[in-house]
Parts: structure tokens; C-alpha cells; sequence
């Protein structure tokens, strides 16, 4: 590597893990809870995710709903080793853990953080409790069997739905209470070695069939005044939902009532471990949105997002599951869940081919983490939504990039927390990007061969390009991406631009570059072109 520019890098990562460093900050709750306690870490509307003191990339790999036993481990970690993930997104199911009521179980908790640092990767684990795909599926037969003590969800006319209701106090106190009890005991067994980076809170929640809970208890609660503190967030003046949220006020009070019952889920929860704690979303259209009832209402959806905000500040964030492969739908969710005021993680998303280029555009939104779901080999698949069969073809696109990306994903992150990342996924009927570097200007273009200009970008058939550019220094970029060529300009154009300097390397496990060699001539005269090949090249651009 050219030693000014070698240099340069070294400089400038110290200078980010340093500055990186200086921001994190958590108020000690108890003896074990130091500054490098996983959590979330905000700036200036920019997100990191701290692990043990350092920015993580979470590349994650969730696997199916029944694989947290015991006797499923075996068919969970070869395709974990396979896709070369170093988080693994596990449920914890309320009756597993309770059976009986309170009398608690974890042993396969003990069992999955042990082998997780046998296998040297980290967990997310996912609460199945009150909330699985808007039912009660994962709670202990007596909870759901009681409506009486627990009661669920009523419709208009009466119907009694699967989903339980948000506004029992009996189903409150009985969740919460399980959660406190898991997390007291990963405290006890993980409070020090930190296996265990980030829980969900519930999965999936709210009601698909109506607009909100229509019982006694909720029709009493509908008609009292919205909460102050929704007000003050929304600057409204009081009254009750109709008279506030129109006809918005059925779907808003319900979004109220699930958040903040998961609000008060995960402050229990944080009041024992303070580990950074999410929900995640059933998605609504966000191209076409639908009436409420036909997706899952009242979960944190795009349109209430400020509502789960307010209701349930214990959560560091609201993450999508994203199984639509259309790119304007994709990309649109991104835009909606990267906000100054919520970290993106992609929390699911399909196990196809289709899917995995959509890394790079959710790096590029200023992502933490991608987690394509149903990654193992216990035989089920949950096609049309993802892959017809879960093997080593079908984890590839998912296994280049983590090859690509995990080497370097510490400097990423800080980078990304810098604001210095941007990244572009192939659309299907686009086949050229701009990227506004500030005084540069990066193309990207998609379905070229590597030699020659040609004619205009066909496309990549099917769609599977995307680009990561991160900038290390002035006038100097990392630049990677698979199936796509880049293209760098100058915004000036009175001054005539060039490639001063190219060069191709690695990153080793640590996080160190490492020179291979400069491109030039055929290789950069044609813009900056990659293929399946995962290759890294830092650049240094230039004008005379």
C-alpha cells in the first residue's frame, strides 16, 4: 500500500474509534453494567450500535420460528458457518421458558449462549411472548387458553380475533413478569461476555381483522382523553382520539395500546439488563397503503411510528421485515425506518437471491444490521416469501457479502456513524445511479462487461448489483460492491478529473489493510468494474 495513503487510513480509523469511543456513554445499573455494554449510540441523527466498546455491523442470520430446542442446534450451525453470519437471531418463546406458571425453565437458553461461543458468534434474541405474527401462538397453554383471565381482541360485531388484547392488565403483568425473569437470568449468565448483543421485544405485534380493539375495557378507554404525553409530541390540543385523530383515531389508540404494552415489557426488562431492545414490524404497503384491519394494525407500521415513539421509549428501535422483492417497495421501507430518531436495522428479510443485493442500499441508509431469516437446515422454507430450498446455493449472495463486509464491518460502522457511506442496490428498471459525494460524483451502472464503454447499462439479469462507497480520507474512498461499475467524476466541471490512485486489497479478521496491487490501464479505463469477485479498492481521486 502507498505509505501516505496507508498512513492516512490508519490516522483517520483511530481518529473515528477514538471520537467513536468518546460518544458512548451509559449510566452504570449495577456492578456489571460498564461502558461497553451493548447498546445503541446517537449523534447528530446518526446510529452505531456498541459491542464491547466498538461499532459492530450486525450481519445477521435469523433462523425458523421452531429451531430454539435443543435437538435443532445441529441443523442451525452449518448454515450459519455457511453464510458466514456473526449474529445468530434466535426466538425465546414465553412457553418455553414458563410452562407452568411461575415456574420458569432456561435451560435452552444456557444451551444456545454456550454453543453461540463455541461457534464464536453473537445472539439476537427474539421474545416470543403476547405477540407472534399477532397471535398468541408462542404463550403458555394457560394463557391462552384462559379469555377470561386473558382475554383477546374483539371486533365490531362481537368477534373474538386470535391476537390478545393490548388492554388486559392480567396479560401485562404475566408477560412482563416472564421477560423480567429471562432477563434477570442472561444477566446472571451472559452480563460479563456480552454473547448476547440486542433483544426483541415480542415479534409482530398487532391485530390483522380490525382497527382496534373494540371490547368493553377499550370501547371505556377510546373515549377518554389521548394521553399528554401523544399530545405534547404531536402538538395537538386535548381531547379524546375522535376529537384529536379524526378518522385516524381508531388505528392511533390501538397503535397506543400495543406500544405501550411493549413499553412496559421492555422497561422491565431494562430495569434488570440494559441491553438495546427493538421491535419489529409486519410491514403495511408503503407504496399503496391498504385500510387498516387488512395488515397488521396497530404494530409499529410507517404511519405510527411517532405514536410507538411516545408510547414506548424502553425501545432503542422499530426495525422492518421486509419480504417484498420489488425495489421501489424495498427502498421505500428503508426510507421510512432511517430516521434521526430510529436506527435502522433490516430486523427480516427474504432468503432469496432477490434479496440480497438490498444490503448495500440499507448500509447506504445508515444501517446497523441485515438479517435474512429462515437460516438453517431443518428442512422448512417459507417460500413464495423467500427461497425454495435453504442450501449452499441459495445462501451464496448472502455469504459473498458477509465475506466482503465482515472483515472490515467495525470500520464501516464508524464510518457510517461519521455520516462518510453511501450504497446503492440494483433497482429493476434503473440501470444507472448517481451518488452526490459532495465534490464528487459517483455513477454507478449496472449489467456492463468490464471492458469497453458499449451502450447504456442494460441491467444485470435478474437484478443483483449494489455498490458500498465509504470515504477514509479527503479526496479518498473505499469502494466495493459486486456486479456493477463505477464510474467517479468531479461536480467542477471546468477541471478535468482522474484516478491519481487505485488500489486492490483485503481486510484480515483484525480489521487491517492489506496491499495486493494498483489497477490501472484496462482496469480502471472503463470505469471501476466488479463481479462476483468480492474486491476492495481504495481510491484516491484527483483533477489537474
Amino acid at each position: 500500500m502507498h505509505v501516505a495513503l496507508r498512513r492516512r487510513v490508519i490516522c483517520l480509523f483511530a481518529l473515528l474509534a477514538a471520537l467513536f469511543l468518546a460518544g458512548v456513554s451509559l449510566p452504570a445499573s449495577g456492578a456489571d453494567a460498564p461502558n461497553n455494554l451493548p447498546h445503541i449510540v446517537t449523534d447528530h441523527g446518526r446510529h452505531a450500535l456498541s459491542v464491547d466498546g466498538k461499532p459492530f455491523l450486525l450481519l445477521g442470520a435469523q433462523v425458523n420460528n421452531s429451531s430454539n430446542w435443543p435437538a435443532m442446534l445441529d441443523q442451525v450451525w452449518p448454515a450459519i458457518a455457511e453464510i458466514q453470519a456473526n449474529t445468530v437471531m434466535v426466538p425465546m418463546a414465553w412457553e418455553q421458558v414458563e410452562p407452568v406458571e411461575g415456574k420458569f425453565d432456561f435451560s435452552f437458553l444456557d444451551i444456545l449462549v454456550n454453543q453461540a461461543r463455541q461457534h464464536q458468534v453473537r445472539l439476537v434474541l427474539l421474545w416470543f411472548g403476547t405477540w407472534k405474527n399477532n397471535g398468541p401462538s408462542y404463550t403458555p397453554s394457560w394463557v391462552k387458553l384462559d379469555n377470561r383471565r386473558f382475554p383477546r381482541v374483539q371486533t365490531r360485531d362481537g368477534k373474538l380475533l386470535d391476537s390478545l388484547s393490548p388492554l388486559a392488565p392480567a396479560t401485562l403483568e404475566a408477560d412482563r413478569t416472564a421477560f423480567v425473569q429471562f432477563m434477570t437470568h442472561l444477566r446472571q449468565i451472559d452480563g460479563t461476555q456480552h454473547t448476547v448483543i440486542m433483544v426483541q421485544v415480542e415479534n409482530e405485534s398487532g391485530t390483522y381483522g380490525t382497527d382496534r380493539d373494540y371490547s368493553a375495557a377499550a370501547n371505556a378507554q377510546f373515549v377518554e382523553q389521548v394521553p399528554a404525553d401523544l399530545l405534547k409530541a404531536t402538538g395537538k390540543h386535548a381531547g379524546t382520539w375522535t376529537q384529536v385523530f379524526g378518522r385516524d383515531a381508531a388505528e392511533y389508540f390501538h397503535a397506543w395500546s400495543v406500544a405501550h404494552f411493549i413499553g412496559e415489557v421492555a422497561a422491565a426488562g431494562k430495569a434488570v439488563y440494559p441491553l438495546p431492545m427493538y421491535a419489529n414490524a409486519a410491514l403495511r404497503d408503503p407504496l399503496h397503503p391498504p385500510p387498516p384491519g387488512s395488515y397488521s394494525t396497530g404494530g409499529p407500521t410507517d404511519n405510527v411510528m411517532f405514536i410507538w415513539k411516545v408510547a414506548a421509549p424502553a425501545l432503542d428501535l422499530l426495525g422492518p421485515d421486509i419480504y417484498h422483492r420489488d425495489y421501489a417497495y424495498y427502498t421505500t421501507v428503508l426510507d421510512h425506518y432511517s430516521r434521526p430518531d430510529n436506527p435502522l436495522i433490516v430486523a427480516e428479510t427474504g432468503n432469496d437471491q432477490a434479496y440480497a443485493r438490498y444490503i448495500f442500499a440499507a448500509l447506504g441508509k445508515q444501517g446497523l444490521g441485515f438479517a435474512p431469516f429462515g437460516i438453517d437446515y431443518t428442512g422448512y422454507e417459507n417460500w413464495p416469501l423467500g427461497a425454495h430450498k435453504t442450501d449452499a446455493d441459495s445462501l451464496e449472495p448472502f455469504a459473498m457479502n458477509n465475506r466482503l463486509l465482515r472483515p472490515m464491518g467495525e470500520l464501516i460502522a464508524a464510518l457510517s456513524y461519521a455520516g462518510k457511506v453511501w450504497g446503492v442496490s440494483e433497482p429493476e428498471h434503473t440501470h444507472q445511479q448517481t451518488l452526490d459525494l459532495g465534490a464528487w460524483r459517483a455513477t454507478v451502472s449496472y449489467g456492463m462487461s468490464q471492458f469497453g464503454s458499449g451502450t447504456p447499462a442494460p441491467g444485470n439479469t435478474p437484478p443483483q448489483g449494489g455498490v458500498l462507497i465509504a470515504e477514509i480520507g479527503k479526496d479518498e474512498y473505499l469502494v466495493t460492491g459486486y456486479h456493477a461499475r463505477v464510474d467517479f467524476s468531479s461536480v467542477n466541471a471546468q477541471q478535468h478529473f482522474l484516478l491519481d490512485r487505485v488500489e486492490e486489497g483485503t481486510y484480515d479478521s483484525q480489521g487491517q489493510w492489506h496491499f495486493m496491487r494498483l489497477w490501472n490501464g484496462d482496469e480502471t479505463d472503463y470505469g471501476l468494474n466488479f463481479t462476483s469477485v468480492p474486491q476492495i479498492l481504495h481510491v484516491k481521486l484527483a483533477t489537474y
